[in-house]
């Protein structure tokens, strides 16, 4: 059984002149003992560190 399962994540930012997709349909679980590290470009020298709700 997986500690953590997230099935089908979309995450979108409120930008000037509409929302930014920065996940779409995301799916992954994670083991006792796995890691996971997303990595990526920043948006205009901007950086997300957390998601709000």
């Amino acid at each position: 059984m997986a500690l953590l399962e997230v099935k089908n994540l979309d995450v979108r930012f409120a930008v000037r002149g509409g929302d930014l997709t920065a996940l779409r349909g995301i799916s992954f679980s994670l083991d006792k003992g796995e890691r996971l590290g997303l990595v990526g470009e920043p948006v205009a020298g901007e950086t997300a560190e957390s998601v709000p709700p």
